[in-house]
């Protein structure tokens, strides 16, 4: 496309204003933007490239990013996470984000923009760790995007809810997972949890699940779009639903990662 061309890029549920420029893309800012943007320059600095990369903000006052090539794997390319390596390797990928975050120093008084409730604050963690944040892209490169929801959390906290979407734990009959006890334990150890992880993961499963679904239903009450809109469209039922099949499985969660 021409250097200065416009192209409006569809995906997620929250990407309106989201343009690329060439090899660049052009996202609205927010008071969060100064500290996402340090986050992703000590990712870049310690060699992590699984994300994009920031180049400051446009004369649109638009922050500007690298844009990662490729394709967003969800919804039409879930299927590329069906063989058991292609699952162990975004565990991977989220563990080499979680050591890489790990000295990563905030600016002073930061703004984050906090969507869920955190559970500790032991890194910075991406908090949307989701299929439709993962970019397939060419010669089998990888990436997260959309960081703007960055914000104190912990390692467990975004493993247990990137396992909800990338396994996935689903009450939808088209989406359920007889194999879904064997894929997380996959997820486990590509990720490398220690047995005591395991055992804390389990609640948390649930929790992180239905911590969206209350996210959803509070800003619905408050009239705050975008998130009106999705639980209008009915977002806030799949994840309360999905939170009662996870919950309601507990034990098979346990056996499935303590004893394969």
């Amino acid at each position: 496309m021409p250097h200065d061309e416009e192209q409006p890029l569809a995906g997620g549920n929250v990407s309106a204003g989201v343009v690329r420029v060439g090899d660049t893309v052009r996202r609205p800012t927010g008071p969060w933007t100064p500290a996402v943007h340090a986050l992703l320059t000590h990712l870049h600095e310690v060699g992590f490239r699984a994300a994009p990369r920031p180049l400051g903000i446009d004369e649109k006052g638009r922050e500007v990013l690298t844009f990662m090539p490729g394709q967003v794997v969800w919804p039409d390319r879930f299927s590329l996470l069906e063989p058991a390596r292609r699952l162990a390797r975004v565990a991977r990928l989220i563990r080499d984000f979680h050591d890489a975050v790990q000295g990563f120093t905030p600016p002073p008084d930061p703004h984050w923009q906090v969507l869920l409730p955190a559970e500790g604050s032991e890194i910075i963690a991406h908090q949307d760790l989701a299929p439709w944040n993962l970019v397939a892209g060419p010669e089998d490169e990888w990436a997260f995007i959309d960081w703007d929801a960055a914000a104190p959390g912990t390692r467990l906290g975004d493993v247990a809810y990137a396992a909800h979407g990338f396994l996935p734990l689903s009450a939808d009959p088209g989406r359920q997972r007889a194999d879904a006890g064997d894929r997380l334990r996959i997820f486990a150890d590509a990720y490398g949890l220690d047995e005591a992880e395991r055992r804390r993961l389990v609640p948390l499963l649930g929790r992180r699940t239905r911590a969206v679904h209350d996210f959803l239903r509070e800003q619905a009450a408050l009239g705050t779009q975008p998130w009106a809109t999705l639980w209008a469209q009915g977002h806030g039922e799949v994840w309360r639903s999905d939170a009662a099949y996870i919950e309601q499985r507990a034990d098979q969660w346990e056996k499935a990662l303590l004893t394969g």
